[in-house]
């Protein structure tokens, strides 16, 4: 096989993969959601809420759960890759609800000492919406194979997808 093959082989066989394909659109549709939530649940308008992480829903617990839910239904839920995918997505969901939010809060008080003692200690204040809540992993974690089950069942990868629009041949 000449390089050039192997792009191609390599391209079309990622974008046939429509697992990771929903995956990621579930990350994504979780992740536009939050100006949503922002919204009704802050009455504010930040649409640099998609670039931060934290908050409403868990845009990574979206992602994890939706892959694995994808992996379970290509492969069988019974498959040792599921396993692995599950296991991976609790492992995410924990840290984004235990260790990620506890250094959240850690600093949010580090941030109060140091506004209250000496505010030109640092030019910036330590990031707090690290991790989430574990209602926010909870939505998110439902979001995930919401989105990409139906997805990968009515609608396939995005190979799939362009042949049946007709942007593609073969």
């Amino acid at each position: 096989m000449t390089s050039s093959e192997i792009s191609q082989t390599f391209l079309t066989e990622l974008f046939d993969n429509s697992v990771l394909f929903w995956g990621l659109i579930a990350c994504g549709m979780a992740q536009i959601s939050k100006l949503c939530f922002e919204l009704l649940l802050k009455k504010q308008w930040r649409p640099s809420v998609l670039f931060e992480t934290g908050g409403m829903p868990s845009s990574h617990s979206s992602l994890v759960t939706g892959t694995a839910a994808g992996v379970g239904w290509e492969l069988g839920f019974s498959n040792p890759d599921f396993a692995l995918a599950a296991t991976i997505a609790f492992v995410v969901m924990y840290d984004a609800s235990g260790i990620r939010r506890s250094a959240g809060l850690t600093a949010e008080r580090v941030n109060q000492i140091i506004e209250k003692n000496d505010p030109t200690l640092f030019s910036k204040d330590l990031k707090e919406s690290l991790g989430h809540t574990r209602m926010e992993v909870l939505v998110g974690s439902l979001f995930g194979p919401a989105i990409a089950l139906p997805g990968i069942v009515f609608l396939g990868s995005p190979l799939h997808i362009w042949k049946i629009l007709g942007l593609m041949i073969g």
